[in-house]
């Protein structure tokens, strides 16, 4: 069950997207497991991918026609099947499908970017999903994002949307977003998925450094259990139906950019409090340390830890495993006489030692509540980071024995 999370109420519509559902009976009959999100015409489209060696299909695909630079009308998601380790079988699927897709559209099937969740190793039903597209897209709406953000789940329990919007000088612009994940969570974008879309101009060139650095802040922190999925996908769409293009360090950009991380952080928290089986939601808080990375590198080394989860899962205080983590992330030169750690405003350890305050019963206060956050100072530098992960309970080991059951 989701810790602290609910499903999200109506989604913004987002001007020049309209998104639309169907059944394909991909894994369970009657389920809505296709999507389609039809973009206008002068939408400017960036993407990041899972950097696993085994890139599904759909992610192939999407690279090659993102990199091709043509214009992306339209994106096709499919739950149930991940269509990885497919060989050439399964690019050709991918293929198919986004032919079926374009051919409904009147639109180039270079303009269709495909994406997949689900069983790997297993080929797509491409007569259904070809069947299910027509109805897809006579059901595609401006409103369509609550919908949408169902179709996506494959071992969710709740739907992730998340909208906002900002004043700018040009007008009120929106941003809406949905994701779907809950395991094999460890995104290293350079079973993720995640939409992010705005009726805001951007200017082309300026999308891929966008999207990459807001994937930084969010996607590319959060983890349930430290396995890269095959699928990984992070799209930004910007239909450009307000105002005239936006360039880094406007204001105006400066606002929109705030506005899509704050969707892009809420989405990424999501996941984690939706992971599989967990019962609770953890913050990792590293400061003082001398890069980004190097608080990185700290602060998933403990949240992979299965000890440390498998402890949090407990409400056991046993900081033991949370000094055994830092000390085997790998940075170089890691000082423990340097380093605190605290849970919540509870301190531990303060350079490198126990505090002389602390008692258990305190730890353990802190660790029966639903979210907290726990917080390492490096003593190295001025550089930190958020991180966000889930404990490990019994039914995370029941839902992955049970996934094609």
């Amino acid at each position: 069950m989701a810790v602290d999370l609910q499903p999200p109420e109506a989604l913004l519509p987002v001007a020049g997207v309209r998104l639309g559902t169907a059944s394909a009976a991909i894994k369970k009959p009657g389920r809505q497991d296709v999507l389609v999100i039809a973009l206008d015409e002068g939408a400017q489209v960036a993407g990041v991918f899972t950097q696993n060696a085994f890139a599904a299909a759909p992610v192939q695909l999407c690279r090659e026609r993102l990199a091709a630079a043509g214009a992306i009308r339209t994106l096709l998601v499919n739950s149930g099947n991940a269509n990885a380790a497919t060989g050439d079988g399964g690019l050709q699927d991918a293929i198919e499908t986004t032919r079926a897709v374009a051919q409904s559209l009147g639109v180039d099937p270079a303009a269709v970017l495909p994406f997949s969740t689900g069983v790997i190793g297993v080929r797509l039903p491409v007569a259904r999903m070809c069947a299910a597209v027509p109805d897809a897209i006579e059901h595609a709406q401006a409103e369509g994002w609550n919908g949408a953000a169902e179709a996506i789940m494959t071992t969710d329990t709740i739907a992730k949307g998340v909208s906002r919007q900002v004043q700018t000088a040009q007008g009120v612009v929106t941003v809406t977003g949905i994701a779907k994940g809950v395991g094999m969570i460890y995104p290293n974008m350079a079973t993720l998925l995640a939409y992010v879309a705005t009726d805001a101009a951007i200017a082309g060139d300026a999308m891929p450094g966008l999207v990459r650095s807001l994937a930084d802040t969010s996607f590319n922190c959060v983890t349930v259990d430290s396995d890269t999925s095959t699928n990984d996908s992070f799209v930004v769409c910007a239909t450009g139906k307000v105002g005239t293009p936006l360039a880094p360090g406007e204001a105006d950009y400066q606002a929109v950019e705030a506005a899509m991380r704050d969707v892009c952080e809420q989405l990424a928290q999501a996941i984690a409090r939706d992971g599989e089986g967990a019962t609770r939601f953890v913050t990792l808080e590293v400061t003082a340390a001398s890069s980004r990375d190097e608080a990185r590198q700290v602060a998933m080394a403990v949240a992979n830890s299965p000890l440390v989860k498998t402890a949090l899962f407990a409400g056991d205080a046993n900081w033991g495993r949370l000094v055994m983590a830092i000390g085997k992330s790998g940075v170089p030169g890691l000082d423990p006489a340097r380093i605190d750690v605290a849970l919540d405003d509870v301190p531990l350890l303060v350079g490198g030692q126990p505090h002389p305050d602390y008692v258990e019963d305190k730890g353990a206060a802190v660790l029966a509540r639903n979210a907290y956050t726990i917080r390492i100072a490096l003593g190295r530098g001025t550089q930190s980071i958020r991180c966000w992960t889930c404990d490990f309970s019994y039914d995370y080991v029941k839902i992955n024995a049970e996934y094609r059951t």
